[in-house]
């Protein structure tokens, strides 16, 4: 029974791998092209200690070559297939979601030009989230990891989804610290979403081909991305990632906790640091950017980027991986072991440092 399932997942993920192909090549032209205009016009990241680590000015703006890809590439199968409306995605969602990306890439695009303060950066991703509610992402029901099924109602789905949305986005803007490391765990979260989609259990062929085309624009983006970066994604890039994971996770049947366990380490070292910054400055101090991050804390006890970037991805993989295997309580243990296992490293590293 195991091996006719993975039969069906590698035959299945054969038929979509053109469409990664695609996704991915045009990612990578695009990128090449939107460098060359990002510094052209000025689009760059000067860096400024303490708070940056690169050591000399990197374009910005790359996420739009994320955004385009995947619009072009979902845009062309919805012209000529019903491939990805065959399930529980419609064409509203769709529209919901590139409304949404557009207003964070016009937001980002402000943001890397003019240097907006936090007040104002707010603006974007919290239209796209209402966009993204008001077009009909939701959450219809969630399984109930101590038995049974909770159903919501549409006021309930709809607070949820804009506070996760507006969660994940922020986790992936503030992961954005390190070359590759916000593009690859966000590509983790696609891989794993995509996987889970074509196992026999859940079997939702336009989940995974949504998923495999992401993956595809954000691994295309990547190669430009990863340590030593050429290109940022900037501020519209940095929240569009969390914002397609996050979308993923819903329309996908509500796959919150596979995004969760993903991006669990990064979005608990969020909370960790906001909720501090908080408690010694006051609110105007939770998006204040310092160097108390988790994957900061790892540099400063002697790791390089890349292995910081690699930890990441090993942790986020090996966590998703569990996802495909684990049931809902088992799940739910999973991402308490992780909590416990962010907070000790936090601690731990903390203590390094002083020391």
């Amino acid at each position: 029974m195991i091996l006719g399932n993975w039969q069906i997942f590698f035959q299945d993920a054969k038929l979509l791998f053109p469409w990664f192909v695609a996704s991915f090549l045009l990612s990578v032209v695009l990128t090449l092209i939107i460098k060359k205009l990002a510094a052209h016009f000025g689009l760059v990241d000067v860096p400024v200690a303490p708070k940056k680590l690169h050591d000399k000015p990197i374009p910005l703006f790359g996420g739009l070559a994320i955004f385009i890809s995947l619009a072009s590439v979902v845009i062309y199968l919805l012209l000529t297939s019903d491939a990805l409306t065959s399930g529980e995605i419609g064409l509203r969602h769709y529209l919901g979601f590139f409304l949404g990306g557009l207003i964070l890439m016009i937001g980002g695009y402000l943001d890397d030009k003019y240097s907006l303060p936090p007040k104002i950066t707010i603006i974007a991703p919290v239209l796209a989230a209402l966009v993204a509610v008001l077009f009909g992402v939701e959450v219809e029901k969630l399984t109930n990891p101590f038995g049974g099924i909770i159903y919501l109602a549409a006021w309930q789905s709809n607070i949820l989804v804009f506070v996760w949305l507006l969660v994940v986005m922020y986790t992936t803007k503030f992961l954005d610290g390190l070359d590759g490391l916000a593009t690859g765990v966000s590509s983790i979260g696609a891989f794993m979403i995509m996987s889970l989609a074509l196992t026999a259990a859940y079997f939702q062929p336009d989940v995974a081909l949504l998923s495999v085309v992401a993956l595809g624009a954000l691994l295309g983006f990547l190669v430009f991305n990863f340590s030593p970066a050429s290109i940022f994604l900037g501020e519209g890039g940095s929240t569009f990632v969390g914002f397609l994971i996050g979308t993923l996770a819903v329309i996908s049947g509500g796959k919150l906790a596979t995004a969760l366990l993903v991006v669990g380490i990064p979005l608990l070292d969020v909370i960790f640091v906001v909720t501090r910054r908080v408690l010694r400055g006051g609110l105007k101090a939770a998006v204040k950017g310092d160097r108390s991050h988790l994957h900061h804390k790892l540099l400063a006890a002697g790791f390089s980027k890349k292995q910081t970037v690699l930890l990441y991805y090993v942790v986020a993989g090996g966590f998703g991986t569990l996802t495909l295997f684990l049931q809902s309580r088992e799940k739910l243990i999973a991402l308490g072991l992780l909590a416990i296992l962010t907070v000790l490293s936090a601690v731990g590293l903390t203590l390094k440092e002083k020391k």
